[in-house]
């Protein structure tokens, strides 16, 4: 389609998207028949005191304006002081908020593509504590952004912050089912061989989406804790306790939003094995490796788990790209695909619940 009532369409890589945004580009090419591009250059330059502007190469008026932000690319750094400094979330989050100021309010819509939900951890109170994702939210749309689109929320209830704004979780289950049967074929995907395991309570609902559509049973661990103490901010776990059906034999994808330090996964993994497991795969959107990959490598070299399936939503180094244990699932024709449809007035329902794509998939792959 080449009539655009919302606007003529444009997109803005931030800081380290730049290889996603043109694979996203060249996939709107291919939809839209055409050569040209749709990105449109945005450059946000440092003083040497670490301050900073947005600058827009061009005119954003009557525009549908996509912009791609991951606030945790610690790859991209700038120079403060005569330093190298990496960029934090906080930097991401207030370059992002620079360039739609620069827009000068000349867009018809915008909408940000923020695949991690920036503070999404830090979503509800407990204590004394701020709640930065819901004001995150509401500063983005009080700036005029008309839809946030994000994948994999740690609570997606964090909307009710924005609860005239438009916001989209989405969450990548066929595309990590396809990498999965692509990379393992030998696997099979009925309740006889194959187990879903949500690693806590609160992943229970990702797990149960993926069981639910192929069929097959459901098992989950619990976090006990120990709320005397505090550590690096957080009540340590002191065991993962499994509620489920016997293991013995079956392969186990485990489900989850994201890998941080990687602590809690390794030991679910031991787990599983300790159970009968024969196989662990493990899917995570977001996978961080906050504290390196050395327990990752020895934890593959002990057999604890078989392979590790991340989108490239997020930041990854070449060591990690690398290692033969982790599995990269591109997300950037399905980004494309939201951008082309929403810009377009569709509905992507179909893309936010693809239970049909997957039933295809399943059949197709046991035939």
């Amino acid at each position: 389609m080449n009539e655009h009532l919302n606007g003529e369409l444009k997109v803005i890589g931030m800081r380290g998207c730049e290889d996603f945004t043109t694979q996203v580009d060249n996939y709107l090419k291919q939809l839209r028949s055409t050569d040209k591009t749709f990105v449109v250059d945005a450059q946000c330059p440092r003083f040497g005191s670490g301050e900073a502007k947005a600058l827009i190469s061009e005119s954003m008026r009557g525009l549908d304006l996509y912009i791609i932000s991951d606030c945790f690319n610690y790859g991209v750094t700038y120079k403060m002081y005569g330093m190298q400094v990496p960029m934090s979330p906080d930097d991401h989050f207030q370059d992002l908020k620079r360039v739609i100021a620069a827009t000068g309010g000349k867009p018809r819509r915008i909408s940000v593509i923020m695949p991690m939900l920036y503070e999404g951890r830090q979503h509800k109170r407990s204590a004394r504590e701020s709640l930065d994702c819901a004001l995150a939210l509401q500063e983005l749309t009080s700036m005029g952004v008309t839809n946030i689109i994000t994948f994999d929320a740690h609570d997606p209830r964090v909307q009710n912050a924005i609860p005239l704004s438009g916001f989209d979780n989405v969450r990548p289950a066929y595309q990590m089912l396809k990498a999965l049967v692509r990379n393992v074929p030998d696997v099979k995907l009925d309740k006889e061989s194959l187990m879903v395991v949500s690693p806590d309570e609160g992943a229970i609902s990702r797990a149960m989406y993926i069981a639910s559509v192929l069929g097959i049973e459901l098992g989950m661990f619990y976090k006990r804790r120990n709320y005397s103490i505090i550590i690096d901010g957080k009540n340590p776990i002191e065991a993962h306790e499994y509620l489920g059906n016997d293991l013995k034999g079956k392969d186990v994808i485990v489900v989850d939003d994201m890998i941080s330090s990687g602590d809690s996964m390794i030991d679910v993994a031991e787990q599983l094995k300790g159970r009968g497991a024969k196989r662990v795969f493990v899917f995570s959107t977001f996978a961080l490796f906050c504290n390196g990959l050395e327990k990752f490598d020895k934890a593959y070299e002990d057999g604890v788990f078989d392979k590790i399936f991340a989108t490239n939503l997020t930041y990854h180094t070449k060591e990690i790209l690398s290692r033969e244990w982790y599995c990269n699932v591109n997300m950037s024709k399905y980004v494309s695909y939201l951008i082309d449809t929403l810009n377009n007035d569709g509905s992507i329902s179909t893309l936010l619940n693809p239970v049909q794509k997957i039933h295809s998939l399943l059949e197709k792959h046991n035939d």
